[in-house]
């Protein structure tokens, strides 16, 4: 910058600094707010729990408590995180325990029905969806509307039932159409437990509608302690199956879905909240249209300068047809008024043609083509034109 320059006084237009931060607060806070959210949840989530339903947690959400019962009693707990261990370690000795049933895509959910059905052990699954019991438990269905009441009664003869009593099973609700299953802790006529054992072996799978009695806030209340141990103590080993969205066998190789069907509907619905409110603050913060109000210049331009300014916008954009119009229409506007035409029909062919050609005793062929003719090709076809037009102009105005 130089010395000129940096005198040179600020313009009408000129923000000043208070009007930047005025006009870029609002901006600035919500970045800030963002980021202090940002590092609140990243504090948060530092911490060294494993998660909800996690036998390795001690997290008012985590089972590690019942764990620690189970080892009491003998019975090993192992924690797998894929499909393929979870399948290798089912056994007629053992419980295998799906946590998260409704995180298995439906290839995990086929493979894992084979394994539960040759194995001949106890399964229990946990808060199973309507997406996932039908095909882990054929013939059971869970019921769209969950209980109103997390504490029931078991009013069945399931015996691990009828020793815990009441317990906090109430959540989701399931039909089946075994006729020889075990249907306990009834809400609206409808179970939140369901045992189905299996038609050959001593095998059965446990249908479980709330995690409650598994959690360690909520193990020592009402029989939730004793319905756990006895759902899961019932075999000398227990496999606890944390599905894992990072486990190989989640992706399906046939799988052909596009981005936004992978996407979860509430995604969809969150980006489409956040575009009406970006559009209703552009609303509220848009400059309101109103009739034009003149401005004295901050400084006084040249007529010269502005004529120039144009002529070099024309020539980097190559424009000869607006370059020739322009030229043409200004010297029809002074030629009218000095061979008798009014202004507003300087333009008209019909009107100015036959005047020029009295006055001047020309060819009126040649004067449309110079006066109306088509654009010049290129710049010396232009400044051609800009010549003739001009010396056409001296010759009307020569006495």
């Amino acid at each position: 910058m130089t010395a000129a320059e940096a005198t040179l006084p600020s313009t009408s237009t000129s923000p000043t600094p208070r009007q930047v931060w005025t006009r870029t607060r609002g901006v600035a806070l919500a970045l800030v707010l963002l980021l202090a959210a940002a590092v609140a949840i990243a504090l948060l989530r530092s911490d060294t729990h494993r998660g909800s339903l996690d036998p390795r947690s001690a997290d008012p959400q985590g089972s590690r408590a019942v764990a620690e019962l189970l080892a009491e009693r003998g019975v090993s707990t192992r924690v797998v995180t894929t499909l393929d261990a979870a399948r290798a370690a089912a056994a007629p000795d053992a419980t295998l325990l799906v946590a998260v049933p409704d995180l298995l895509t439906d290839r995990q959910q086929t493979v894992l029905r084979s394994t539960i059905a040759e194995s001949g052990g106890r399964t229990v699954l946990v808060a199973a969806g309507s997406s996932s019991v039908e095909q882990l438990a054929p013939g059971v269905t869970a019921d769209p509307a969950t209980s109103l009441e997390s504490t029931l009664v078991p009013n069945c003869d399931f015996p691990a039932a009828q020793r815990a009593g009441t317990a906090d099973t109430g959540g989701l609700r399931y039909t089946t159409i075994h006729l020889d299953a075990d249907q306990c802790y009834p809400s609206e006529r409808l179970a939140t437990l369901i045992r189905v054992p299996d038609a050959s072996g001593d095998g059965d799978t446990v249908v479980l509608g709330a995690p409650d009695i598994l959690v360690n806030d909520r193990l020592d209340e009402q029989g939730n302690a004793s319905l756990a141990l006895q759902l899961l103590g019932s075999r000398p080993h227990l496999v606890w199956y944390l599905p894992s969205l990072s486990d190989a066998s989640a992706a399906d190789q046939d799988d052909d879905q596009t981005l936004f069907e992978l996407l979860p509907s509430g995604w969809l619905w969150g980006t489409l909240q956040l575009f009406v409110a970006a559009a209703l603050a552009a609303l509220w913060r848009a400059r309101r249209l109103g009739p034009l109000v003149p401005e004295k210049l901050p400084v006084a331009i040249r007529a010269s300068e502005t004529v120039e300014g144009r002529a070099r916008l024309y020539r980097k954009a190559n424009a000869h047809d607006r370059a020739a119009a322009a030229l043409r229409s200004t010297t029809r506007t002074r030629l009218a008024p000095l061979v008798g035409v009014p202004v507003a029909q300087a333009h008209a062919p019909e009107a100015l043609l036959p005047a020029l050609s009295a006055h001047l005793h020309g060819d009126r062929q040649s004067l449309h083509t110079l006066l109306f003719g088509p654009p010049p090709s290129d710049d010396a076809a232009l400044i051609a034109l800009a010549d003739q037009l001009d010396a056409l102009e001296r010759e009307v105005r020569r006495p």
